[in-house]
């Protein structure tokens, strides 16, 4: 795990990279908000996500059992099936849902929460020019 810089506060947000390594972007946990946010920060775009998906993605993950594709997709886009972004969109999840908070921005979830898990020590995430996936490693929770 690379050391990131920030401690996921509004303050102090965490400075990430996009898995293929091309954007920047801010992230900070928002436990005010209602329902609690995890707030990314894009230039001036804000996003924002349920807060209990730094909990349920690596869950999910861990029942997966193995690297799953990101499938990041805009939120006027389809998912592809069996990808991150898919169960982020999902009626089965735990949100029953959109894990997106802000619609017209919901989507994109697998391009900004992966990182934020990776930071955390959470997951392992690919960081190839494309197609990248995510796991939770070894003895990750």
């Amino acid at each position: 795990m690379a050391k990131v810089k920030g401690a996921g506060t509004e303050e102090s947000p965490w400075e990430l990279k996009t898995p293929p390594g091309t954007s920047e972007f801010q992230a900070y946990r928002d436990e005010t908000s209602d329902p609690p946010a995890l707030v990314v920060q894009v230039g001036k775009t804000q996003l924002r996500y349920h807060l209990r998906c730094l909990d349920d993605l690596p869950v999910m993950l861990k029942k997966h059992g193995d690297w799953m594709a990101l499938g990041s997709a805009d939120e006027q886009k389809p998912a592809a099936p069996g990808t991150v972004e898919a169960w982020g969109r999902a009626d089965g999840n735990p949100v029953k849902g959109w894990y997106g908070l802000k619609k017209g921005l919901r989507g994109r979830f697998a391009m900004y929460v992966p990182p934020v898990l990776e930071a955390l020590g959470r997951a392992e995430v690919e960081h190839l020019p494309r197609n990248n996936r995510m796991r939770v490693g070894a003895g990750k929770k």
